[in-house]
């Protein structure tokens, strides 16, 4: 069984990307078209019932973006969950502040590239 892209999560992808944070657009623009060391990177990729924000096949490594909703405790646990199923998968999940990456955007391609 795939557990990528499932087609009934089709539309919620279309809409998060629709609907991208200004940090997504800006990462987005370094990174597609394999404009980072040839490396293809998906956004908004689902991975069995989980919507990531962006995701890299040959590294299999998922890159989330985190806003302030992330710090709440409840998100903070879900966000545990969430990567506790994704590691036992076999990802690699990083997290990175949505500040780091309007504010430091050559660290973070330095961390896609690790």
């Amino acid at each position: 069984m795939d557990v990528h892209n499932k087609k009934s999560l089709l539309d919620i992808r279309r809409a998060l990307r629709a609907n991208a944070t200004p940090a997504e657009e800006v990462l987005w623009e370094v990174i597609r078209n394999r404009k980072l060391n040839g490396l293809k990177f998906k956004r908004q990729h689902s991975i069995g019932y989980y919507i990531v924000d962006f995701y890299c096949a040959s590294k299999r490594l998922i890159v989330e973006l985190d806003g302030e909703v992330h710090n709440t405790d409840d998100q903070k646990e879900k966000d545990k969950h969430r990567d506790q199923n994704l590691t036992e998968m076999n990802f690699r999940i990083l997290r990175i502040p949505n500040s780091k990456v309007l504010n430091e955007i050559e660290e973070v391609k330095k961390l896609l590239l690790t």
